[in-house]
């Protein structure tokens, strides 16, 4: 499923293939985030014209709304989205573990109550693979326990035991069962351990040994210091096989991805462009523009001189500081349609500076540009 095509000769940066049914994906790459099979104001060719290769949605909430029966009676999430390239689906157990009052766990799984309606659910590893075997996702992801930050030592033991017991069930439900759109599809496991070295090489070695198609890092970027997220990002990466993608759950912002490849990851995710631009808040490749100020009243030059995606293309900081201030729709739709494409376009170029063996010198200038 991945083909690992070269390393960066100064980092540990990788580029390489995710070989899906729908599509082939170059790494390092940014997944969008469809939490409901939709990024927020884009349709699925304003992502292809922003260079997505890949929407991650979320099952937690496709289960609640509109259900995966109803998905998969429409041909799966591409039928049904309209988006033909791949998918990843997260398990929703973050969604899960989060509604904190909502839930109870225990060694079977979880039960919990919709945010939506209030209705009694129960997620197990074994029904998290069939709700997205039905979802007819290209990547699903393991149902785990993901620690909150700050936990103790004993709490993120006792989490990464579950998420483990958990990954076996899952597997097993996986081999067990059969595609029902008949695409064949991937499960990655997620290593957890919260920020505590020891119990993150023992998830990370068990999981190699229940053997999955891929290998996400789960549990940071939970408000835990970024020197920790980085230290066990690194510790887990040099454990995980090399010729197996490598995914870092939930991040993030523009430098913390660039540093995530420098340390051998090769997918991400994050919520970040596109909620920043419903804020008014521009990615650039000269730092961010906060729109909504008023020294863009008459500025009249694009977003950024260096962009060439739609909104670059054709409208004003000061039209695009109008629509913010006016409540206009369309001003949210730009602002997304050029963060996405920063985004892909950041990506983009780290691949090809790890093909050409100048990574780390990139990285270090687009960093000090964004950073101004």
């Amino acid at each position: 499923m991945f083909v690992l095509e070269k390393k960066d000769i100064n980092t540990k940066a990788r580029a390489g293939v995710l070989k899906t049914p729908h599509g082939d994906i170059p790494t390092p790459v940014f997944m969008p985030v469809g939490t409901q099979a939709s990024v927020k104001t884009l349709s699925p060719e304003d992502l292809k014209d922003a260079g997505a290769e890949i929407v991650l949605a979320n099952t937690y909430h496709l289960f609640l709304r509109p259900g995966e029966d109803l998905i998969l009676k429409a041909g799966g999430l591409h039928g049904f989205s309209g988006w033909g390239k791949p998918f990843l689906t997260d398990s929703g157990g973050y969604q899960v573990f989060r509604l904190a009052e909502l839930r109870k766990i225990n060694d079977e799984g979880v039960t919990f109550q919709s945010h939506i309606d209030g209705s009694y659910h129960f997620f197990s590893p074994e029904s998290v693979v069939d709700i997205q075997r039905k979802l007819g996702t290209d990547i699903m992801m393991v149902l785990d326990e993901c620690s909150p930050y700050p936990v103790d030592l004993t709490a993120a033991a006792n989490a990464n035991r579950r998420t483990i017991d958990w990954a076996k069930r899952a597997k097993k439900q996986f081999d067990d069962t059969e595609p029902p759109l008949g695409e064949k599809q991937a499960v990655f496991g997620i290593v957890q351990g919260s920020v505590y070295p020891e119990i993150r090489k023992e998830s990370a070695k068990r999981l190699i040994d229940i053997g999955f198609d891929g290998y996400a890092i789960g549990g940071l970027a939970v408000g835990e210091p970024k020197e920790q997220m980085f230290e066990i990002t690194e510790i887990t990466t040099e454990i995980l096989p090399e010729n197996q993608a490598r995914y870092l759950m939930g991040v993030g912002k523009p430098e913390d991805i660039l540093n995530a490849i420098s340390l051998g990851v090769d997918m991400f995710d994050c919520v970040i462009p596109t909620r920043n631009a419903r804020n008014g808040t521009f990615f650039t490749s000269q730092g961010k523009v906060v729109i909504k100020n008023n020294k863009y009243f008459d500025d009249f030059e694009p977003i950024d001189n260096n962009c060439n995606c739609y909104t670059c293309r054709n409208f004003s900081r000061a039209y695009l500081r109008h629509l913010f201030k006016s409540e206009e729709i369309l001003g949210l739709r730009l602002a997304s349609l050029h963060n996405i494409h920063f985004f892909m376009n950041m990506v983009k170029q780290a691949r090809i500076q790890i093909l050409n063996g100048s990574f780390a010198d990139w990285k270090k200038q687009f960093l000090s540009n964004i950073q101004n």
